[in-house]
């Protein structure tokens, strides 16, 4: 389902079942089934150019900036979230007030399945976050990362970053 304030780039293939509202998306990206994506109507979601959503994925970027850099991957059932849970009562929200902090994932990363990425998380370029990760803290580039909470497995070697080629 499209809703209002889109802006597509070419040659983009969004799966019908999939809902987007609120976002600029670059060209070259798939979107799967069933993908919810959607910023506010001041802070539009930005998804960079040749992106990939997997099936299921949430991209809650409503109350806060969330961005998604150039040739991202994303496995199935990711969930991105810029809050902490708008939806709580008032009385909740005595003792747990409401976080809202801009996330980004950087160029070139590769976000496994059912991960989740919490407010305030700023993922570098070339980031690799393994499946199942529950990430509560920023990472640098070439940063691997997993676990709950997730922590550095490693960094890309410079071997390994010599390889790549990228602007």
């Amino acid at each position: 389902m499209v809703y209002a304030n889109i802006m597509l780039g070419e040659n983009v293939q969004l799966d019908p079942s999939s809902s987007i509202n609120n976002i600029i998306i670059g060209n070259n990206v798939r979107i799967a089934k069933y993908v919810s994506a959607y910023g506010g109507p001041n802070n539009l979601l930005e998804i960079g150019a040749n992106t990939y959503i997997g099936m299921n994925c949430i991209l809650n970027g409503f109350s806060a900036k969330l961005t998604i850099g150039k040739y991202v991957s994303f496995a199935q059932n990711v969930n991105i979230m810029v809050d902490s849970g708008p939806n709580a009562s008032s009385e909740m929200q005595k003792i747990y007030p409401i976080y809202k902090k801009e996330v980004s994932i950087g160029d070139h990363s590769w976000i496994g399945a059912s991960a989740i990425i919490m407010p305030g998380v700023i993922l570098g370029k070339f980031c690799v976050v393994a499946a199942g990760s529950f990430v509560t803290t920023s990472f640098p580039d070439f940063s691997i990362v997993g676990g709950t909470p997730a922590k550095l497995i490693r960094n890309f070697s410079d071997s390994e970053i010599k390889k790549l080629a990228y602007d």
